[in-house]
């Protein structure tokens, strides 16, 4: 619905109330007189004042005209406006100049400018309100109307009046933004990351950890593990005490949890899923799942979400719980849907989706991490086939968008064997960091335990990020990783019998 039926929709709905819309005919007249008694107070309302904040038709256009003279960087006054309006055919619509010097004797200061134009932002904003529930209700009693496709079109609208209305981030001054600067110099010059610490010590020296209101995406074919690395990287940093969301969309709430539990147990995940664990492997299961139950991890298991209510549960998950990284499992299971609730091609869908998940990050100030499947065409090459950006599914936005592009390569599951250089590749998994918008690329190696599902730092490989873990590799290929709590084999005992 365009704006020119707004009125007509918000005066039908009302008189039905039998109430007159929200209004205030004398606010609008002190604004305009403001504006046109003293050339600075524009400034202070361009930013948050529109004319559809204006109820009457003629003040809509008497600000229009003061807007057009501020554009131009020309005068604003009584004599300017009244030949804007002339120039433009509208001085007969308004009431002729005589209404504008009319204007000029309802206020004696324009100082109250700017509370006098939040207080027609907020009617302006009710009648919006108005104007999206007056047409929910037509399309409602519609008999070919798709309910789901009706809340969420009801969804878009508040959030779009919401998102033009309100403005979250106001301007800072130089100063503030220098000593924010500084205090993030000092932190890297303490050898302190300054973004959360991924639980990967090689990958955070060379992305300083995960930044706030970076998008960061981390691509792999399916089967690869990038739930499972990501999940690493989420429960430890809530370890540390630091909140963190999860939107799975694929696995559920269960199946997440469960993998946790076998990572941090170290119980073979096949002996899980078939209920053959031991009496002492099921005890340190018990004590794992127990440990990870206190983690401020917050897991959202709800399939099909299209973008607009991931961004809302977002906002809820913020506000409620205070999480500081928000991860999206993954991108591509998103739909994405635009202003008016329209089909889009996938490419179209893909650019909605990315630019919202970013501009999340901006909002909450928060790194959001979101996973994201790679084309067919990563198989079909030959040689390594280690992916790069182009083998994103529909790439270019996801690409434009994201701070961070990183890829999951693992050898063995194309099963190569050896490296180029002959070297064993058992349980290496490259991190191939592609795109890193405010620093430098790489890659970092890290170890990938199969019947864990569970990744880990490589031993040895935390020297740089481009550690080349050759003799590191052999000597570790076939370590098993064992918890601090876990006590050695004794003389003549098999330590994968042992509980503890």
């Amino acid at each position: 619905m365009d704006r020119k039926s707004t009125k007509m929709v918000v005066r039908d709905i009302s008189q039905s109330l039998g109430k007159l819309p929200p209004q205030a005919l004398d606010v609008e007249e002190a604004v305009l007189g403001a504006l046109l008694m003293d050339k600075n107070a524009i400034v202070d309302v361009a930013s948050i004042l529109k004319p559809e904040h204006f109820y009457s038709e003629q003040h809509q256009e008497i600000f229009k005209a003061v807007i057009s003279l501020f554009s131009r960087g020309e005068k604003i006054d009584m004599r300017t406006v009244i030949f804007e309006l002339r120039s433009l055919g509208k001085i007969e619509l308004v009431g002729g100049a005589y209404k504008i010097a009319e204007l000029t004797g309802r206020v004696s200061s324009s100082a109250n400018v700017e509370s006098h134009a939040r207080i027609l932002v907020e009617l302006g904003i009710k009648r919006e309100v108005i104007q999206l529930a007056s047409h929910m209700h037509q399309e409602a009693y519609e008999d070919v109307s798709d309910p789901f496709a009706l809340v969420e079109q009801a969804n878009l609208g508040l959030q779009n009046i919401l998102d033009a209305a309100i403005s979250t981030r106001a301007e800072r001054s130089m100063k503030d933004i220098a000593y924010a600067t500084l205090k993030e110099a000092e932190a890297r010059q303490s050898g302190k990351h300054t973004g959360l610490d991924s639980g990967y010590p090689v990958l955070d020296q060379l992305l300083n950890g995960f930044q706030k209101t970076d998008l960061i995406i981390i691509g792999a074919r399916p089967g690869m593990g990038k739930t499972a690395f990501i999940m690493q990287s989420a429960k430890e940093i809530a370890k540390r005490k630091v909140p963190v969301g999860i939107f799975s969309l694929e696995m559920s709430a269960n199946q997440l949890v469960e993998r946790l539990a076998v990572g941090e147990s170290e119980i073979d995940s096949d002996v899980v899923k078939k209920g053959k664990m031991q009496p002492y492997e099921f005890q340190r299961y018990l004590a794992a799942m127990g440990d990870i139950s206190g983690l401020p991890l917050y897991i959202d298991d709800t399939p099909f979400m299209t973008i607009v209510e991931l961004r809302a549960r977002c906002m809820r998950m913020k506000t409620k719980y205070g999480v500081q990284m928000i991860i999206v499992d993954y991108l591509q299971l998103i739909k994405g849907v635009n202003e008016f609730g329209n089909k889009m091609n996938r490419d179209q869908e893909i650019g909605v989706i990315s630019r919202t998940l970013k501009g999340i990050a901006k909002e909450l100030e928060i790194p959001v991490v979101a996973l994201a499947q790679l084309s067919r065409g990563v198989e079909t090459r030959g040689g390594l086939k280690k992916p790069g950006l182009s083998d994103l599914r529909e790439s270019g936005s996801i690409e434009q968008d994201a701070d961070v592009v990183m890829f999951l390569y693992r050898p063995e599951y194309y099963k190569i064997t050896t490296d180029e250089d002959g070297f064993s590749t058992h349980g290496l998994c490259e991190v191939l960091v592609e795109k890193h918008r405010n620093g430098s690329t790489g890659k970092v190696n890290v170890k990938f335990v199969g019947k864990f599902t569970k990744f880990m730092p490589w031993i040895g490989s935390d020297s740089s990020p481009n550690f080349n873990p050759h003799t590191e590799r052999q000597k570790h290929a076939e370590v098993h990783y064992k918890n601090p709590t876990e006590e050695l084999p004794k003389d003549g005992e098999d330590g994968d019998t042992l509980p503890f």
